[in-house]
């Protein structure tokens, strides 16, 4: 089971001009920890249990390109941009300039969007569920169109129409950046995985939890004639055990997944600086883990 991490906060004692600094420091502490995959939140505002939206929150894309060019072998991307906050076209191409300026290094982390206050606060339109499901499958199928070199014309939709999709220059990765979808849900969001998706990620929530949302994704795998085993799994992780450092408490937690067929298990720890906290712990994690495989 390989880990990544998740930079879910930016509070830090220096305030705005530490954190440059931080997250250099954290990208560094990653890669010498043996970490797979380094993530970063995509929203306007920080989340009610991180502290609410007075809180400090930086744009998704443009920190990892600054973690592109502080890391070199790290895989990057976002855990998971809402599809109402970028057209998809212009999603596909910032996914891609991150693939191409970190050498093939981007992950296009996509779902459904929930968070009405960061949309309600500083305009964007969020519209019902439905509805954003539907965005969502036709964002999922304007990536893969614009990632297909043979394949440049016109896109209809219901909600998006593109006279073209151009994508130049094309990504590094092949053949495209990984599309991993976020969510559990069962009717709709976990069809997507089985149909568009080359990763899925849901919630350490209980390996009895976790079982049964596999199970119903292969049942959406079976019914989409997709081959369950070509699609990556991966686990976000929010227990406190890892927050505080306390390795045994989190090999615990986590001793019930590692049967489950889950590739990467992602930590997500709620703190401002997490550099001495990967070098602390992560690094010992991520061989402790590799045991327990």
């Amino acid at each position: 089971m390989r880990v990544g991490v998740h930079i879910n906060q930016f509070g830090n004692p220096g305030g705005g001009p530490a954190l440059g600094a931080e997250l250099a420091a954290a990208g560094a502490a990653a890669e010498a920890a043996g970490v797979s995959r380094l993530s970063v939140m995509d929203h306007y505002f920080q989340m009610e249990f991180n502290g609410g939206a007075e809180e400090p929150m930086l744009e998704a894309y443009t920190t990892l390109a600054f973690l592109a060019a502080h890391t070199s072998t790290v895989r990057l991307g976002v855990l998971v941009t809402g599809v109402t906050y970028r057209h998809p076209g212009l999603l596909a191409k910032i996914a891609t300039t991150l693939d191409v300026v970190s050498g093939g290094r981007a992950w296009l982390g996509v779902g459904a969007a929930w968070y009405d206050r960061e949309h309600e606060g500083l305009g964007v339109p969020f519209p019902p569920v439905a509805e954003r499901f539907e965005r969502l499958e036709e964002t999922l199928r304007i990536c893969r169109q614009m990632w297909d070199p043979a394949d440049n014309g016109p896109f209809e939709g219901r909600h998006y129409r593109l006279a073209e999709t151009l994508c130049v220059p094309a990504p590094v990765s092949t053949p495209h950046p990984e599309i991993l979808i976020g969510g559990g849900g069962e009717r709709k969001t976990l069809r997507l995985v089985a149909r568009y998706g080359d990763a899925c990620n849901l919630f350490a929530s209980s390996p009895e939890e976790v079982r049964h949302k596999l199970d119903v994704l292969r049942g959406h795998c079976e019914a989409e004639d997709r081959d369950y085993d070509t699609i990556l799994k991966t686990l976000t992780y929010t227990g406190e055990a890892a927050t505080d450092g306390d390795l045994d408490a989190f090999l615990r937690d986590v001793s019930g997944y590692t049967g489950l067929g889950v590739d990467t298990l992602i930590l997500a720890p709620r703190l401002g600086e997490t550099s001495g906290w990967l070098e602390r712990f992560v690094g010992p994690a991520v061989k402790r883990l590799a045991e327990l495989d």
